[in-house]
């Protein structure tokens, strides 16, 4: 029996790491979308926006799939990726 729960534990856990990986996938490409970025540049403006907003990668990237569907995204999100994206369009 316990061996079931651990499989069944372990089962959920593996199903939380491949839905929180499409939605990180699907932000970035909606931050390639935006600022006709690369993919590495769109994964390096997701990263920079979670730590400088200090709001963890994966609520950050619900808010940005959210955002191309709603249209509405919370201010310091929105602040910070203009400024990422001013920043990765000056490098080219």
């Amino acid at each position: 029996m316990d061996t079931v729960l651990r499989l069944e534990d372990e089962n959920l856990q593996l199903k939380e790491a491949v839905r929180s990986h499409a939605v990180v996938d699907q932000a970035i490409g909606v931050i390639l979308a935006v600022g006709q970025l690369t993919p590495d540049q769109g994964w390096d403006v997701l990263r920079s926006t979670s730590q400088n907003t200090n709001i963890k990668l994966r609520h950050v990237a619900e808010l940005i799939v959210d955002w191309a569907r709603t249209g509405r995204l919370p201010t310091e999100i929105r602040s910070q990726l203009e400024h990422q994206l001013g920043v990765d369009r000056r490098r080219e």
